[in-house]
């Protein structure tokens, strides 16, 4: 019976490879897709504030830098 199974289910997954590149994932594919591209988006949101954090951070950090006419 799982043979006769197998069959009647790749049926109806026929229609629905054509509608994919077309509709560029509908359905459950297109809920997936949508949510991995906002976690993208969201995570390369963080990393551009962190890297911004960052940078203004070692800017504070830095010692002062001296000319050699002030060392004197």
């Amino acid at each position: 019976m799982s043979q006769e199974a197998a069959p009647e289910r790749a049926v109806p997954e026929q229609p629905v490879p054509p509608s994919v590149p077309e509709q560029k994932g509908t359905g459950a594919p297109q809920g997936l897709l949508q949510q991995m591209e906002e976690l993208m988006a969201a995570l390369s949101a963080d990393l551009s504030q962190l890297d911004a954090d960052l940078q203004s951070t070692s800017d504070r950090h830095e010692p002062p830098r001296q000319e050699p006419d002030q060392a004197h």
